[in-house]
């Protein structure tokens, strides 16, 4: 039987290291790493909490699973994202982007009933 106040902790300095790397960091790379770091100390909690005898929750490394499959699919989205701004920018500081947005023409401003011009 493993005493489960160690993999707690560790779980809780891997959430605290991820959520400073997510608010501390301006790198986009390194806010995502920081997000991995959330999402594996979430996976060490459910396995920790799988591991115990009388536990109702005995499917803990199948979500844990399911959890590393939506990972998977994170990254790899994020790191495009992150491709893409490099290329039109040619850096990934995430304070120094303006607006990922298409340029797109101001809409004209309409007149109301009364001819009087209504903001959209």
């Amino acid at each position: 039987m493993i005493h489960l106040q160690w993999p707690v902790m560790l779980a809780a300095v891997l959430a605290g290291l991820g959520i400073y790397g997510v608010l501390a960091r301006r790198n986009a790379v390194l806010v995502l790493i920081g997000v991995e770091l959330i999402l594996n100390a979430a996976n060490l909690l459910l396995v920790t909490a799988g591991t115990r005898q009388d536990s109702l929750f005995a499917a803990g490394s199948v979500i844990t699973l399911f959890v590393i499959t939506v990972a998977a699919g994170e990254i790899s989205i994020a790191l495009a994202v992150i491709l893409v701004m490099f290329r039109r920018f040619g850096h990934i500081d995430l304070t120094a982007v303006p607006d990922l947005t298409p340029d797109a023409p101001e809409p004209e401003p309409t007149t109301g009933v009364q001819g009087e011009v209504v903001e959209r």
